[in-house]
């Protein structure tokens, strides 16, 4: 039954993506079928075999450890008034994003990220086929984070024409910064956050293919900018621990404002329709959640928590599933985590806009008229994943 399920969900995020297609006719249906046939490949290594499992154990240790050193650091600065009965979002969940934020400034100042990206890029680029530098983006996005990548193009984003400023925006939508990763490690299970980023990748290629097929211009591959503005070691660790900080606070401030809204717009529904308003979204996710193979009874929890993602971001959702876990079966709360784990939400599209529109005004405002089709597209990316992976948690 579940295989059904997933055939027809396939079928089913396939033809949404039509709905919104441009240039059909340049569809490559090899590289989508590649990808498809790749994606399961890995998502079936990554959860089914001895040497996925032990992999993605290895790196979820890499990120434990890293969070007990962010740990020390918090407990020094806020280790007077933390509560040690109760858990902290702030300190424990993300305050750790300063410290990851510095590790990573340190590999972009050795020059070995860059290698890093460049090298998986080249590597996507053949088998997507897609350009350098969309390959380029995707591992930019998720390594250094969805706006902080556009700065690698400051010197000729305003060369980029409509479809490639939608599939740069959308690949930064669709995945996450590794600097909040062992954020996400608090909240859910460490092994479905290392496998949504490898099948959010694959997802990325296959929608983007579907919806906005083009060809690269030859030589234009070849024009990734290199920051030429060099600043001594510790003027980088003073940049990165602000930023990460900066990153901290505004996640913090969103989640405040957020939650608050949605306390406050579900009291409200509740009180003229009877249902709260997460509720009534939840019945719009419902077919899908079905369709990720997710029980019946389960279904309408699960399509809840998928809706709040997608009107809030991936940490309130994060929460609600924390909160909901206890209730749910080990299939449901994976093939939701591996749904959450993207920034595939509304609040995504003035942080991307506003990125760009730093750099270069025309695009940026560019990208704010396609913002609904940015959501449309990455939130099709994540139902995808999820659906990859919940064939592969049902064999199991």
């Amino acid at each position: 039954m579940h295989i059904v399920q997933f055939i027809i969900g396939l079928i089913v995020v396939l033809a949404l993506t039509q709905l919104v297609a441009r240039d059909r006719k340049n569809i490559k249906i090899r590289s989508v079928i590649q990808l498809l046939v790749i994606e399961i490949a890995l998502a079936f290594f990554l959860l089914n075999t001895s040497y996925g499992l032990a992999i993605v154990g290895s790196i979820s240790s890499v990120f434990t450890k890293l969070m007990d050193f962010a740990g020390e650091g918090t407990k020094f600065a806020f280790g007077g008034i933390q509560n040690k009965d109760e858990f902290s979002f702030f300190l424990n969940v993300l305050m750790p994003i300063v410290f990851i934020s510095v590790l990573i400034g340190i590999l972009q100042h050795i020059r070995v990220l860059p290698v890093v990206i460049r090298a998986i890029g080249f590597v996507l680029s053949k088998i997507s086929g897609m350009g350098k530098i969309e390959s380029f983006n995707a591992i930019s996005s998720m390594m250094v984070g969805q706006s902080e990548n556009f700065i690698a193009y400051k010197n000729i984003i305003h060369t980029f024409d409509e479809k490639r400023m939608y599939t740069l925006a959308a690949t930064a939508m669709s995945t996450v910064s590794m600097s909040i990763v062992g954020s996400y490690m608090q909240m859910i299970e460490p092994r479905f956050v290392v496998t949504a980023l490898v099948l959010n990748l694959f997802s990325t290629f296959v929608v983007l293919s579907l919806i906005n097929p083009y060809d690269s211009a030859l030589g234009e591959d070849e024009l990734i900018s290199s920051d030429a503005h060099r600043v001594s070691f510790f003027e980088m660790l003073g940049e990165y621990i602000l930023t990460g900080f900066k990153i901290a606070v505004i996640v913090a401030a969103m989640l405040v404002g957020f939650i608050a809204l949605i306390a406050c717009v579900n009291f409200i529904f509740t009180a003229i329709f009877g249902i709260n308003f997460q509720t009534m979204l939840g019945y719009v996710f419902w077919p899908f959640a079905w369709l990720m193979g997710v029980p019946a009874h389960e279904a309408l929890t699960a399509s809840s928590i998928m809706a709040t993602k997608l009107v809030t971001n991936e940490f309130v959702a994060m929460l609600e599933l924390k909160n909901q876990a206890a209730h749910l079966s080990n299939y449901t709360r994976g093939v939701l985590s591996i749904f959450l784990v993207s920034f595939a939400n509304f609040s995504s599209i003035g942080i991307i806009a506003g990125a760009v529109k730093g750099l270069d005004e025309e695009r940026g405002n560019m990208v704010s008229r396609f913002g609904l089709k940015l959501v449309y597209g990455s939130s099709l990316v994540s139902i995808l994943s999820a659906l990859i992976a919940g064939l592969v948690l049902a064999t199991y």
